[in-house]
């Protein structure tokens, strides 16, 4: 019996998408109403969830210290550059977090839901993974922004 309800929960990553998650991301991709959103998934509720929302005036340091030291999380980010031809842009950043200090099952967790969560935010323009906030550095996104 257990193995049934293992392999069933492994099949898919077990893990439902909360419908605020996909809402709130279209929000940020159509109407800019959001900087930053950290998901986060809930273990006992088996979805995943929006555990923060970023206004549309913080920083990028005010993303980056959303991010718990020892718990992962996923997270997108709207990023605002400026090209070499001196164009405004801006690409929707994912962002897996999964640091050295956070638990070994909660980091196969987030490793094994990643590809099916991020499938639901359509639109997703560049993705990272970190394990340090200097994975993830503000110079690491410009690069791989342009």
């Amino acid at each position: 019996m257990l193995v049934n309800s293992v392999t069933k929960a492994n099949s898919a990553s077990g893990m439902a998408v909360n419908d605020e998650c996909k809402l709130k991301f279209l929000e940020l991709k159509a109407k800019r109403n959001f900087r930053f959103i950290i998901f986060k998934i809930d273990e006992a509720l088996q979805q995943v969830t929006v555990e923060k929302l970023g206004k549309p005036g913080e920083s990028y340091d005010d993303f980056t210290t959303s991010f718990p030291p020892n718990e992962c999380r996923y997270a997108v980010f709207d990023f605002d550059f400026v090209t070499d031809e001196n164009c405004q842009k801006s690409k929707i950043f994912f962002i897996s977090w999964a640091p050295d200090a956070s638990r070994v099952r909660s980091k196969m967790l987030y490793a094994s839901s990643k590809d099916r969560f991020k499938r639901e935010l359509d639109g997703i323009q560049v993705e990272l993974q970190a394990t340090d906030p200097s994975e993830m550095s503000l110079d690491i996104v410009k690069e791989r922004a342009l």
